[in-house]
């Protein structure tokens, strides 16, 4: 998967919804820049719970995106690694599956 290009065009998805529905876009935007702004746990703690829920929930697109900030926000590969064998304890098959994807994201975004 070209992680890019696909990161590409939900982000022009996005853009579509944002002229449709500016408030309730704007807001979710707010609420994911206070809840990923450093606090008790860094941005880079939570991009990672992010990219774990990703991989739970089996959204390509969270994984995606996720991935790119946790790169941005410091993560290196081993803690994507880490971060996903714990999503394969706790999720089983379904979990490796997309735990895959995540690094395969990690590799191209990074």
């Amino acid at each position: 998967m070209d992680w890019q290009t696909a990161l590409n065009e939900t982000t022009d998805l996005t853009k579509d919804f944002r002229k449709a529905h500016p408030e309730a876009a704007k807001a979710f935007t707010q609420m994911h820049h206070a809840a990923l702004s450093d606090g008790a746990l860094s941005t880079k703690d939570k991009e990672l719970q992010c990219v774990a829920i990703g991989i739970a929930t089996r959204c390509v697109d969270c994984i995606g995106f996720h991935v790119h900030g946790a790169a941005k926000a410091g993560a290196t590969r081993d803690e994507i690694v880490e971060t996903i064998a714990t999503c394969i304890m706790m999720g089983g098959g379904p979990s490796y599956m997309y735990g895959v994807k995540a690094l395969e994201a990690f590799d191209q975004l990074a």
